[in-house]
This record gives C-alpha cells, sequence and structure tokens, in this order.
C-alpha cells in the first residue's frame, strides 16, 4: 500500500525536466490565455442556463461563483510558482497528498477538460447553427440525437479547427488566440454598449423567485442561487489551464502568478458588467435557457443588426476556450503519461514542440462527446470534475506550508488559512449544490477510475519510478 501514499519529490527551482517543451510563452501570453479560457460560453450561453435556475438572483451566483474561484486562483498562484510543472493540479496533488489522490485528481481533470472542450463547441454551435440553417445547412446536423437531431456536426467541426491550429506549435496557437481573445472583448463591450441603456429596476423583481439552497422544482429541475452558482462556477474557471503552460512559460516564477489572478480579476468585471446589463435589459424569462442568450436580448430590443454582429462575433471568438482547454488537457495527458499513468508512447513530442499523439486523442474524444450530448448535462458533469481538483489545490496550499515553509515562493497568498478554507469549503458546498444525477456519474467515474489505478496504473507508475 505504501505506492497509495508514494509522493513524488518537489524538483528544485529551475530544474526543467529532461524532455521538457521549450519555454515560449511569457505573462502577456499566459493573460490571454487565462481571459480566452474564462471569458466563453460562461457569459455568451450559459448566463441563460443560470437565469433559468436563479432569476435575476443569478447576479449573486455570479458573486457566489467568482469568490470561490478565486480563492482557489491565489491557491493556484502559489502553488504553480513553487512547482511548475506541465500537470496543474495532479502534479501538485502528486507531490501533497500522494500518488492514489493525485490520480482521483488527474481523472478529474480529464473529466473536467473533456467536457469543457465538449460544452463549449456545443456552446459555439448554438450560435453558428442559426447563421448556417439561414443558409440551407440542414438543421438535424446541428444537434445531437437528445434534441431531436442527428449529430452537432458544427461542434465537431470547430474541435477540429483548433486542434489543427495546436498541431502547428504553441507560440503560434498562443498569437492566434490573443487576437481572438480582442474580438471577444469588443464583442462584449458592443453588447454592453447597445442593452445597457434599456436597463430597467423592474426587471429584477422578484430578484430570488426560486430561493437560495439549491432545491427540486415541480419540473423535475434544480434551481435556487446555489443551484446556478454550481453551474455558473463553469463560467469562472480556465485559471487552471494557464498553470498547465507552466513548463512553457519562460519566467514561472513571476509570469504565472500574473497570468493567473490577473486574468481572474479581468475576467471576474466583465462578467458582472455583462450579467447585471443582461438582467436589466429584459425579464429573464425571455432568455432562460437559450443558446444565444446575448443575441436574443439584442433582438427583443428591436436590434436584429447588431445581435447578428454579436452572434458571428462569438462565432469567432468563442474558440479561444476550446484553444485553452485542449492545450491544458493535453499537458495533463503528458505529465500523466511520463508518470507512467497513461503509455509512455502518448508522451512523444513532435518536431514542433507539441504532444502530438495526446492531442489528436483527446480532440477525438471531446468531438464525440460534444456531437452527441447537450450542453447544460455536459457542463454540470464538468464541474464536478473541477470541484474535486480544486478542493485538493486547497488541502495542497495549507499542507505544504504547514509542512515545508522553507520552500521558496515566487508568490504567497494572502491569509493562507482563509483562502485555503475558502477553497475547500466553497468547492464542497458548490458540488454537492450539483444535481444528484450529476454526482451519481462523478461517483461512477472516479469508482472506474480507482479501478483502473487499482488494476493497471499503480503498476504502471512503479516501473515508470524504477
Amino acid at each position: 500500500m505504501n505506492s497509495w501514499t508514494r509522493r513524488k519529490p518537489i524538483a528544485p527551482a529551475g530544474e526543467r525536466h529532461p524532455d521538457a517543451l521549450p519555454p515560449t510563452l511569457s505573462w502577456p501570453h499566459l493573460m490571454a490565455l487565462g481571459v480566452g479560457a474564462i471569458v466563453g460560453t460562461g457569459i455568451l450561453t450559459l448566463i441563460g442556463v443560470g437565469a433559468d435556475r436563479a432569476g435575476p438572483a443569478v447576479l449573486l451566483s455570479f458573486v457566489i461563483a467568482g469568490a470561490v474561484c478565486a480563492c482557489a486562483a491565489l491557491a493556484y498562484a502559489e502553488l504553480a510558482t513553487i512547482m511548475p510543472a506541465a500537470g496543474s493540479a495532479y502534479s501538485y496533488s502528486y507531490a501533497v497528498l500522494g500518488e492514489a489522490i493525485a490520480w482521483v485528481v488527474g481523472w478529474s481533470l480529464i473529466l473536467e477538460y473533456s467536457l469543457v472542450v465538449s460544452a463549449v463547441a456545443v456552446g459555439w454551435s448554438g450560435y453558428a447553427s442559426p447563421l448556417l440553417t439561414g443558409i440551407g445547412f440542414p438543421a438535424a446536423l446541428t444537434q445531437g440525437p437528445e434534441l431531436g437531431g442527428i449529430i452537432n456536426l458544427p461542434a465537431v467541426f470547430i474541435i477540429a479547427v483548433v486542434t489543427g491550429l495546436l498541431l502547428l506549435g504553441t507560440s503560434e496557437s498562443a498569437r492566434v488566440n490573443a487576437v481572438l481573445v480582442l474580438v471577444k472583448i469588443a464583442t462584449l463591450s458592443l453588447f454592453v454598449a447597445y442593452a445597457l441603456p434599456h436597463f430597467d429596476t423592474a426587471n429584477l423583481h422578484p430578484f430570488m423567485p426560486y430561493g437560495f439552497a439549491a432545491s427540486v422544482g415541480e419540473d423535475g429541475v434544480q434551481r435556487g442561487v446555489m443551484a446556478a452558482a454550481a453551474i455558473i462556477f463553469f463560467a469562472f474557471y480556465g485559471f487552471d489551464a494557464i498553470s498547465t503552460a507552466a513548463e512553457e512559460t519562460k519566467r514561472p516564477e513571476r509570469d504565472l502568478a500574473i497570468g493567473i489572478i490577473g486574468s481572474m480579476v479581468v475576467c471576474t468585471l466583465i462578467y458582472l458588467l455583462v450579467a447585471a446589463t443582461a438582467i436589466g435589459a429584459v425579464s429573464f424569462t425571455r432568455f432562460a435557457d437559450s443558446p444565444e442568450p446575448l443575441a436574443l436580448i439584442l433582438r427583443s430590443l428591436g436590434q436584429p443588426g447588431v445581435a447578428h454582429v454579436v452572434a458571428t462575433a462569438a462565432v469567432i471568438a468563442l474558440p479561444t476556450v476550446l484553444l485553452a482547454f485542449l492545450y491544458g488537457q493535453s499537458r495533463i495527458f503528458l505529465a500523466m503519461a511520463r508518470d507512467g499513468f497513461l503509455p509512455m508512447g502518448l508522451a512523444r513530442i513532435s518536431r514542433r514542440g507539441t504532444p502530438t499523439r495526446i492531442t489528436v486523442m483527446t480532440a477525438v474524444v471531446v468531438a464525440t462527446l460534444a456531437g452527441l450530448l447537450p450542453i447544460g448535462e455536459i457542463a454540470a458533469l464538468a464541474n464536478a470534475g473541477t470541484l474535486i481538483a480544486f478542493v485538493a489545490v486547497g488541502f495542497c496550499l495549507i499542507i505544504l506550508r504547514r509542512r515545508s515553509p522553507e520552500l521558496p515562493r515566487p508568490f504567497r497568498a494572502p491569509a493562507v488559512v482563509l483562502v485555503s478554507l475558502g477553497t475547500v469549503g466553497g468547492c464542497l458546498y458548490l458540488l454537492f449544490s450539483l444535481p444528484a444525477q450529476t454526482l451519481f456519474w462523478c461517483l461512477i467515474w472516479n469508482v472506474v477510475g480507482i479501478a483502473i489505478y487499482a488494476l493497471y496504473g499503480r503498476r504502471r507508475s512503479l516501473l515508470a519510478a524504477g
């Protein structure tokens, strides 16, 4: 049983893996990666889902989810500068909590990143499909079977495009991502400029029609401020994708903290402004559960031309989220393959400095999910995986402070006890606010994962450790 609790030594500052990816990124690239990952489906699409669950109090849901993520971001910033490794929360858990928990965290990150890419691709399709069907594209090829279609082909297509971009190289992908992030911010600014003048406080009443705590309504849907927060949590994470770029960062001791915390601050301000504008411009019942809520709001305000521009810009800019999470997924897989948890052949790096095999394998899996599943179920299950990883990071922060106070910490999280408790407690509360069915499938996922570790991963990791 010793291997279950075996911890991986923390590499000395400045030491790099023998097969490390080339460092090509600086803090502006990381900021763009973070903003590109965070600002996406959450505000462009999931605001409709959140409004359906909480009504105007979805604003409070954004605040709660943002506060929990702020604590997690501070924890990530400290750990990432101590351990600038590609594996993110998986690598931190391996060094602090032991091998078995690291496997569970890595397995949860696989769930998070794979389903995030799928959910964002479905969200992108929600904006692209009206444009495509308007020129004669078959509607049955824009929705999965559960929604009456055959396959969500636009979602599959955009995953293939982003995968091709990632295979070109990290620096090339970062440049394209930066341009698309600027397009995305301009799109949201355009929405605010046209919708904010229509703000009416009457649209905020009743503010909390479904209460605060998560509860199941007569239609079988779980509603309330916390139910919405548990879903909207999906809108805030993405800063963890920055930590997966640690190995490719030129000055990780400085750039990682700037990228993680800076992107969270910028995105929180953007979210609150856009969400308040949306809720105040029209009644939440008019855009609740819409796949394109911002465009729908603009059409309701008599601005079909601007709505078309916003929808088109969303189609162009949303792939930044796909790029960030596909990138992060491949780096986590790379770290797990190096440790023997996945076949070593997947860790092979191409001549362009990218893990080609892992990237392609990930793309095939997420394209299948995106083509067949609806966004609500995908987002909820992705949140479960993320929350588990964030809980582990919260524990890693406080345990490493107590166990190894002498470690050099280029960035130190303030009020470490409060940050750690806020991360662990907040994430656990959000986790148990998810629908029961989501928690059930998350449990099944982890039972399968533990079985794989016991039967395959444990033995392979011991061989890799030599």
